[in-house]
């Protein structure tokens, strides 16, 4: 058994996990798979298994799958079947009984809030995140009806016009995160009140415009998996690969900034 650290871009994707007629991310690595003769066709490898369920919109530096394969299944073999967008980057050997989704002790995810310092009360952000660290019952803060009890970690700081979110826990509920994010946004530029955490919190089941709708999804990076005696060894070849594919990702979002800050000037000037 091998376990494999993919990164993507997950803008293209209607999330990790395949569904029916959309693309996903799974999607991509099966097809990879099957290219490579790992698997039959509508089949996948034996002991397949991914750590999370990204959302649509949701990219990774860290996704982690795992499954038989021989010992030429690098990941630069993969990249070689993979799109550019997708990119596996390190593997680690792995017991034939070791589960990518059941196994990790550690998941992290990194949001980057837009929110300028005169839009946002930075020391009310950081006291309500506080508050939502530790183990709560999140009920409010996710679609899910069952795991919602959870207890989370991180930190928060500002970064230029940015507040980055450092969220871990051992499992998230679904939209966790984004809510999480969502709800300290909401209370810190004033438009809830700080009483909105005790009715989050309380048992009743908030709905509607009482309730906390996740915040965008694009912001939102998977960064770390850890899983116990576990140690992965890059790829140099492959990392490289991933390097540059996210250089010009990172490259054309600049010049589309360039181009939509320059629309948005002109037409100003009009």
């Amino acid at each position: 058994m091998r376990a494999f650290r993919v990164a993507y871009d997950g803008r293209p994707y209607h999330g990790f996990q395949r569904q029916p007629d959309v693309p996903t991310v799974e999607d991509a690595i099966l097809d990879a798979c099957r290219s490579l003769g790992l698997c039959a066709s509508d089949d996948v490898p034996t002991g397949y298994a991914a750590a999370g369920r990204t959302d649509a919109g949701v990219s990774a530096l860290a996704q982690t799958v795992a499954f038989e394969c021989p010992d030429w299944c690098t990941p630069r073999a993969l990249n070689a079947e993979l799109p550019g967008t997708v990119r596996a980057w390190a593997a680690a050997d792995v017991s034939d009984d070791f589960h990518a989704r059941h196994h990790p002790v550690r998941r992290e995810y990194v949001y980057d809030l837009h929110a300028p310092a005169d839009s946002v009360d930075d020391d009310l952000a950081a006291a309500v995140f506080d508050e939502l660290r530790g183990e709560h019952d999140f009920h409010n803060l996710t679609p899910d009806d069952e795991g919602t009890v959870r207890t989370l970690d991180g930190e928060m700081w500002r970064d230029g016009d940015f507040l980055l979110f450092r969220i871990e826990s051992k499992g998230f509920a679904r939209e966790l995160v984004r809510r999480v994010v969502s709800l300290v946004r909401a209370i810190a530029t004033g438009s809830a009140p700080m009483e909105k955490l005790d009715r989050v919190f309380s048992s009743e089941h908030l709905q509607g415009p009482d309730g906390v709708p996740p915040a965008p999804p694009t912001p939102l990076a998977l960064t770390a998996v850890d899983y116990p005696g576990v140690e992965f060894d890059v790829d140099p070849e492959a990392a490289e690969s991933a390097r540059l594919a996210f250089d010009e990702r990172a490259l054309a979002d600049r010049i589309g900034w360039r181009v939509g800050a320059r629309i948005r000037d002109g037409i100003s000037e009009r």
